[in-house]
C-alpha cells in the first residue's frame, strides 16, 4: 500500500502557545462583535487584503486608489496594475463559493485572478520558475513542472484528510504551495488567498481578516521565513511567522470593532476611509477628501478623530511643520 504524503514539519510548544492565543482572541471577538452588522469594517478589511497582497507583488496602487478602482472610479495608473486589482476583487468575492480542497476550483480562481495578466491563467505551469524576494533575488527554485500535478494532488489530499489544527494546517499548506509554485505567475497572491479560504471554511470571520496586510508590513521576514524553512527542509519557521501574523491581524480586528462601536461621526468615518496605514500630512488628507478649508477640516474631521482616539499625531509638538497623522 502506497504511503500517504506528509509535509515535513513538527508541532512545537511555541506553535501551540500561538494557537491558544489566537483561539482566545477568536472567543473574545465572538463575544464583543458581529461583523455582519459592520459592513464598513468588512469592506475596509477586504480592501486591505487586496491592496496588501498585490503590493507584495509590486503593484503600485495605494489603498485609496485600490478603493477607487473597485468603486468604479477612474484612476491614473498602469493598466496591468488596475486589472490586477479588478481581478483580485473578483477572486476574493467568490472565496466562499469554492471548495478549499478542490484543485479544479484552485484553477478556476487562478483564472479569475490572472485573466488578462498571463496567457496561462487557470493552467498549471509548463516551465521552470523560482520564488523571488522584494530585492529580485531568487530565494527558492521550484520543482520541475513535470512533478507539479502529483505534488498538488498530494498536498490537497493531505490538507483535506489531516487532523492537524486548521490554524497550523493552513500555514503548512501556504508554505508547501509556495514551494511547489504550481503556476507561472500569481503563486504568491494565490497562496495567501487560499490560506484565507481554508481558514474561512473553518471560521467565516477569516473572510474579513486582512492577514495579507500584516505580511506586507513584514515582507522581508515573510520571504526569510520561506527561505529558512526551505533550508531546514521543514516549514516550522514559516508556520511560526504566519501564526504570529494571524494573531496580529486578529488583534487589529479587535481594535477596529471597539472603534466601530463608538458610532463615529460621518466625517470621521470618511477620514478613516481615505487614510493609509502609514503617516500622512493634513494637506494630503484634505486633498483626498476634496476639502479646501483647513479650518473646516480641523473642526469637522481632524480634531473629532483625535478626540475619539481613532487617529494620533506622529509628533508630540502639535504645531510641527512635519506633523503627520496615522490610524490607531
Amino acid at each position: 500500500m502506497e504511503e500517504k504524503y506528509q509535509p515535513p514539519f513538527n508541532i512545537t510548544g511555541d506553535m501551540l502557545s500561538l494557537v491558544a492565543d489566537i483561539m482566545e482572541i477568536l472567543g473574545e471577538l465572538k463575544g464583543v462583535s458581529n461583523l455582519e452588522k459592520m459592513p464598513r469594517l468588512r469592506k475596509v478589511n477586504r480592501l486591505k487584503s487586496i491592496h496588501s497582497s498585490l503590493a507584495i507583488e509590486n503593484n503600485t496602487l495605494s489603498l485609496s486608489q485600490v478603493t477607487d478602482v473597485i468603486d468604479g472610479k477612474r484612476v491614473l495608473a498602469p493598466y496591468e496594475d488596475i486589472l490586477a486589482v479588478k481581478n483580485a476583487s473578483s477572486a476574493y468575492k467568490i472565496m466562499n463559493k469554492v471548495d478549499p480542497y478542490s484543485i479544479k476550483d484552485l484553477l478556476k480562481v487562478h483564472f479569475v485572478m490572472m485573466n488578462g495578466l498571463v496567457s496561462e491563467a487557470g493552467q498549471l505551469r509548463t516551465n521552470q520558475v523560482g520564488v523571488f524576494n522584494e530585492k529580485g533575488e531568487v530565494v527558492h527554485l521550484a520543482p520541475s513542472h513535470t512533478f507539479v500535478p502529483t505534488l498538488l494532488d498530494n498536498l490537497f489530499d493531505w490538507v483535506k484528510e489531516s487532523e492537524t489544527h486548521m490554524l497550523i494546517k493552513s500555514c503548512v499548506f501556504h508554505y508547501e504551495f509556495e514551494f511547489i509554485h504550481p503556476f507561472r505567475d500569481g503563486n504568491g497572491r494565490m497562496g495567501r488567498l487560499w490560506q484565507t479560504i481554508l481558514l474561512s471554511s473553518w471560521k467565516e470571520l477569516f473572510q474579513f481578516v486582512p492577514i495579507e496586510n500584516i505580511i506586507m508590513k513584514n515582507q522581508e521576514e515573510y520571504y526569510r521565513a520561506i527561505t529558512l524553512s526551505t533550508s531546514e527542509g521543514k516549514s516550522n519557521i514559516f508556520i511560526l511567522f504566519m501564526l504570529k501574523s494571524i494573531k496580529s491581524a486578529l488583534e487589529e480586528i479587535m481594535a477596529q470593532t471597539e472603534t466601530e462601536k463608538k458610532n463615529l461621526p460621518k466625517e470621521v468615518e470618511n477620514l478613516l476611509k481615505v487614510m493609509e496605514d502609514y503617516p500622512e500630512s493634513s494637506e494630503t488628507l484634505m486633498q483626498k477628501l476634496g476639502l479646501k478649508s483647513r479650518e473646516g477640516f480641523r473642526r469637522n474631521y481632524l480634531n473629532p478623530a483625535l478626540k475619539l482616539g481613532v487617529i494620533k499625531r506622529t509628533s508630540e509638538k502639535i504645531t510641527s511643520k512635519n506633523q503627520k497623522y496615522i490610524k490607531v
